[in-house]
């Protein structure tokens, strides 16, 4: 109960003296900041100047009706409290927004219980909230190889090692190049531990704006700043009982960084804006495509938050490592994708599978996935090896292979109809966004452009 009351604002409205002390009391001893009032003029003064979690409101009141506050809650999670018999109304009041309802009378022990129900509802919509805004994809399936033989073990372990725990399970440092599939690994992580009937949130820091970062992963109260017209839970408190994968998490600030390392050793955070601790309990896979060690000797990221992380650190190797496991994978991703483009089977053809073999991939699993795609996509139907990535198909889907310096495919032409100039930049700006896993100034750096270009080009899009 300590956890879900600590810091939480909780107003209580009710006309009996004697049960709204006893609520208040109750709710004091949790850790939560109560205010307690007993006429829906009151409550309605409240709701206004104050920011709330919670809210329990009773049905009758000596001025008014205690569902018509719902009006003035917006942003806080009501329970109506109706005596026996008050069924259509605790009906009426969920259909105007009530979180949740109590029958009079009540257990005390019952309404950390309610709050709860009304807490995981809360945590649900944030999440798909997020999931909405970053249109987060699910990705392919991992295929685990002679390769990953080791990684695999250790992943075992961890999970078995999290079997004994029941909360505050230490954070996991996912590591590799860009495309390596860290956040496959997190997703299977999440869907194979303790925590799989929970929430996984997906957060790319890279692709968080300096000035809301911090909103957004901490949350913030109503006032907070000047765009922040309503109280927001952050995806911490969102994540709460469940997992936050916090990928490229080297791009977030020093300041940053401290916050996340207080929220990961104490599970406490602080709302922008807000003044109360409130304690949280998500399980951290924070993953980087760079050296966090040699950013650490740099000071380029706080020593203290990456011995923290390094406890449990996961090392994903890139392609070129896993050779003897490439032409398994290459069929493992082609058979899926069949099924997926309701092709019946996959296969490629001897030169295609030696050019697949001497390519570098620097791309990794990222770049493999997308080549194999294209290939079937584009695949000759009269081909009998079809789907199959021919020798031609091949050579022009694996760029810079030739030595030629161009990066132009020779054998591209204009199309009769003529080509969209602006669509073709844009669509080159979002492969380099892509390819440098969201990070708008790294791609800024493989297009040779100032930043603020490629904002200027996905805000005219309107993307």
């Amino acid at each position: 109960m300590n956890s879900l009351l600590s810091g939480r604002e909780i107003l209580v409205v009710d006309d009996e003296p004697l049960l709204r002390k006893r609520l208040a009391r109750f709710l004091d001893e949790g850790g939560a900041n109560v205010v307690s009032v007993g006429s829906f003029e009151e409550a309605k003064n409240a709701l206004l100047s104050m920011p709330f979690d919670y809210a329990l409101l009773d049905v009758h009141l000596p001025d008014g009706l205690g569902v018509d506050l719902l009006d003035f809650a917006k942003d806080t999670s009501c329970v109506v409290m109706t005596a026996d018999g008050g069924w259509e109304i605790a009906v009426e009041a969920m259909k105007r927004g009530a979180a949740d309802y109590m029958a009079k009378p009540f257990e005390l022990p019952e309404v950390p219980l309610i709050l709860a129900r009304c807490a995981k509802a809360k945590r649900s919509r944030r999440s798909r909230e997020h999931r909405i805004e970053m249109e987060a994809g699910s990705g392919e399936g991992l295929f685990w190889g002679k390769s990953l033989a080791g990684l695999k073990e250790s992943l075992d372990r961890i999970l078995a090692s999290d079997r004994r725990l029941t909360s505050r399970l230490p954070p996991i440092l996912l590591e590799g190049e860009t495309g390596t599939g860290k956040s496959t690994f997190a997703r299977w992580l999440h869907d194979n531990g303790t925590r799989r009937d929970a929430e996984l949130i997906v957060v790319n820091c890279a692709a968080l704006p300096e000035n809301l970062a911090e909103s957004e992963l901490f949350g913030h109260e109503k006032g907070a700043f000047t765009d922040a017209k309503a109280k927001r839970i952050g995806l911490f408190e969102a994540a709460d009982g469940g997992t936050l994968f916090l990928d490229e998490i080297a791009s977030l600030s020093p300041a940053l960084q401290a916050k996340v390392l207080i929220a990961i050793e104490e599970g406490k955070i602080r709302r922008v804006g807000g003044v109360s601790e409130i304690l949280v309990d998500a399980r951290v896979i924070a993953a980087s495509n760079r050296d966090l060690e040699a950013l650490t000797r740099e000071g380029a990221f706080r020593d203290d938050l990456f011995h923290r992380l390094n406890l449990l650190h996961i090392r994903i190797p890139p392609l070129r490592e896993r050779r003897d496991d490439l032409m398994r994978l290459v069929e493992h991703l082609g058979n899926s994708l069949a099924l997926r483009y309701q092709i019946d089977g996959f296969s490629i053809s001897e030169k295609g599978r030696n050019q697949i073999l001497s390519h570098n991939w620097p791309g990794n699993l990222r770049e493999l996935a997308h080549e194999v795609e294209r290939a079937i996509i584009l695949g000759d139907p009269s081909n009998a090896e079809f789907p199959s990535l021919s020798p031609a198909e091949v050579d022009s889907l694996l760029p810079g292979d030739s030595g030629d310096s161009d990066w132009l495919n020779p054998r591209w032409d204009f199309p009769e109809e003529g080509i969209d100039l602006e669509g073709a930049i844009d669509r080159l700006i979002d492969l380099a966004i892509e390819k440098c896993g969201g990070n708008v100034t790294q791609a800024s750096r493989l297009l040779r452009v100032p930043r603020d270009y490629i904002r200027y080009r996905k805000k005219k899009k309107g993307s």
